[in-house]
Order: C-alpha cells, then structure tokens, then sequence
C-alpha cells in the first residue's frame, strides 16, 4: 500500500497545521479504506497537500466551479457500483501500477487552511479532520457518493467505521 503526499504548502505552516505524523495517517486510513471497502488489491494514492488559491485554481480548471473547497477527488477509474473491484481485470492494465502491481486509486487534493478552518468549527482535531476528508475522499475515488439520503447514510457510516478502526473520534483526535 502506498500514500504518495506531495506538498505545495508552505513546510512551515504545514508542520504547524499538521502537527502529528500526517504522513502514517494518511497511510492508516488508507489500509481503514481497504479493509472496509474489502479491497482485494494493495492500493496506491496521490494526496496534494495546497493552499486556498491552489485548490481554487483546480476546482475551476476541473471542475468549472470558481470556489475554494476542502477536497478535491480524481479517481483513476469510472465504478459501475461503488467499490465494484469485481469490474477490474487482467485487461485493466491502466488501473494498476505496472512496477508495484497496486491499483491506482487516483488523486486527492486538501487544502490545509481548509483543515484548520474546519476542525476549529467542528470542535475536534486537525488530525480528526484531515483523516475524515482523506477517508470521505477515498470514498468518492472508488464509486461512492451522497447524492441521496441513503448515499449520504452509507458513505457516513463507512467513513464512521474507517476513522473508529483507528480510534480517530471526534473526541479523541
């Protein structure tokens, strides 16, 4: 399993955001994510740690809508249900890492004011919020989302079960 980070944040004000191992977190709620969707594969994901402007810039560009957001999600592969690894074959060649073997989740982007604004207003940690964008992010490359009540149910609860798995409450950080 790899978690990819690369940071266009200032390393600074990253350390003081991110102020606890947030690369082994990140690796955490990835095998959370695993274990829980019942991935069958070792899995790979890129995490871009920005800024507001930054993560602004590539909602407009990508998804024509000129806003800062919290997440940004770029999945690799189109799911015809939700965490559907039965759909990837031996002809997806495209959805696997041709060195490693693992399966290319896709791209997630944070941006790291965002966290801190966030776990502030909700009254837990930034490694409480941190970890649940990367889990509800992980969700969404792999098929999931909360168009409807029942969706939003079911991303809640699997998102709920990655994070208590590693004992990330909104108590305990």
């Amino acid at each position: 399993m790899t978690v990819t980070i690369e940071n266009e944040f200032d390393p600074k004000e990253t350390d003081e955001i991110l102020s606890f191992d947030y690369r082994k977190t990140a690796a955490d709620v990835l095998g959370g994510f695993l274990d829980v969707t019942e991935c069958p594969f070792e899995s790979e994901v890129n995490v871009l740690l920005t800024g507001e402007e930054e993560i602004r810039e590539i909602n407009r560009e990508q998804r024509g809508i000129d806003s800062v957001t919290d997440v940004l999600s770029f999945p690799l592969h189109e799911y015809e249900t939700p965490a559907g690894f039965d759909e990837l074959d031996d002809e997806s060649f495209d959805d696997f890492d041709p060195e490693s073997g693992e399966l290319l989740l896709g791209d997630i982007v944070l941006c790291l004011p965002r966290i801190r604004e966030q776990a502030a207003a909700f009254g837990h940690s930034t490694r409480r919020e941190y970890a649940f964008l990367i889990a509800h992010s992980l969700l969404h490359l792999v098929g999931f989302d909360h168009m409807s009540p029942e969706d939003e149910e079911r991303m809640t609860d699997m998102q709920n079960a990655i994070l208590d798995s590693l004992g990330i409450t909104r108590d305990a950080g």
